[in-house]
């Protein structure tokens, strides 16, 4: 077993506790507000990170061959979970979502423990099915269809956002392990059927795209979310307003410690705050993705560049929303946006790298 891959673990621990410091700034003026406790969110958030870490420390010891033989009651678990929280009395309803398990002051949301879940299943199942996998009878329609089955439970909660970030780290690991292109075509034929489905079915939906096209359109409803968004980010410069300076926290950007935490940053650190994100992120994804080519065992290879490349997508599906690039989606920025849920399933994915990196 070789040491750590320091340069990985170094920017995990540097943009989780970033992160969590940018939560306390851009929430306590809410939290104030609601709890008559401007430290609400940064006590709830510490907690999640000290305990996130603890876990991610744990898992890097772990070996991760170990994930194969449990993979499917790994798989059983979540299915369960994401059939318990829809079920009224039991799952907690937020904004609109029937996608958490309220426990005290708590919330847990096992779409993103699926998200890691279904993940390992795949990976075994693609080093088990090997051969199988060129036949698209025989071995990419059965994953495919537990990955729908997955995504329909998602969307029934709802929550696009997350169905979407899980049912394309499933096809691009699909795609890494040898499928025809061809098929890739009819998928995303298949895909923009069912999104213009999925969108007459729900007109808040078709709403959002309209608001993304043209904001200001809708400047008090649909728009208001990406115009606050784009408000924080254009006056921060080179170097930003200052820590704790932020003006569309000041109940101008609803939540802003959620999705649009990256707005906060840019307001307030500026270009150079970008950049340092950037900076890690890239490293986290860079890293990451060098562990999966280096890696001999399939299954560890699979099992890597599914994490790494579910993580790259999530984040580029969120800032793309902060700077009004595509409709609002829901979905957090990881390690940087506040939830529990997310911030332990991400140090979580990141112990199973450090693993898969000592061997």
């Amino acid at each position: 077993m070789k040491k750590y891959d320091l340069p990985l673990l170094i920017a995990v621990i540097i943009i989780s506790i970033f992160g969590t410091i940018m939560i306390y700034s851009s929430s306590y003026v809410w939290a104030e507000y609601k709890f008559n406790d401007p430290f609400k969110y940064l006590k709830s958030q510490s907690f999640f990170l000290i305990v996130g870490y603890i876990v991610m420390f744990i898992i890097s010891r772990f070996p991760y061959q170990n994930y194969k033989k449990f993979s499917n009651i790994i798989f059983g678990i979540c299915l369960i979970l994401l059939i318990l929280v829809l079920i009224p009395g039991i799952g907690t309803v937020r904004n609109g979502s029937r996608s958490w398990f309220g426990i005290g002051g708590f919330g847990i949301q096992p779409s993103e423990f699926t998200k890691l879940g279904l993940i390992i299943f795949t990976s075994k199942y693609l080093e088990k099915n090997a051969r199988e996998i060129k036949d698209i009878k025989k071995g990419v329609l059965p994953i495919l269809g537990i990955v729908m089955l997955i995504f329909a439970l998602i969307m029934l909660e709802p929550d696009f956002g997350t169905g979407v970030v899980i049912v394309m780290t499933i096809i691009v690991l699909l795609f890494v392990s040898g499928v025809k292109m061809n098929f890739f075509v009819k998928i995303g034929i298949a895909s923009l059927i069912g999104i213009v489905i999925l969108i007459l079915i729900a007109p808040y939906r078709l709403e959002r795209i309209i608001s993304f096209i043209n904001p200001w359109s809708d400047p008090l409803g649909d728009g208001f979310q990406i115009i606050q968004s784009l408000y924080a980010i254009g006056p921060g410069g080179l170097l930003g307003l200052g820590f704790g300076n932020s003006i569309q926290k000041h109940f101008y950007l609803p939540e802003p410690q959620t999705d649009f935490i990256f707005s906060i940053i840019s307001e307030e650190f500026g270009f150079m705050g970008i950049l340092i994100v950037s900076i890690l992120f890239i490293t986290i994804i860079v890293r990451g993705f060098k562990i999966a080519i280096k890696t001999e065992d399939t299954f560890g290879k699979y099992l890597a560049f599914g994490i790494t490349f579910g993580l790259a997508f999530q984040t580029m599906l969120n800032l793309m929303v902060v700077v009004g690039l595509i409709p609002v989606t829901g979905v957090t920025l990881p390690f940087l946006s506040y939830g529990g849920s997310s911030l332990i399933i991400s140090l979580i994915s990141m112990g199973i790298l450090l693993n898969i990196s000592r061997t």
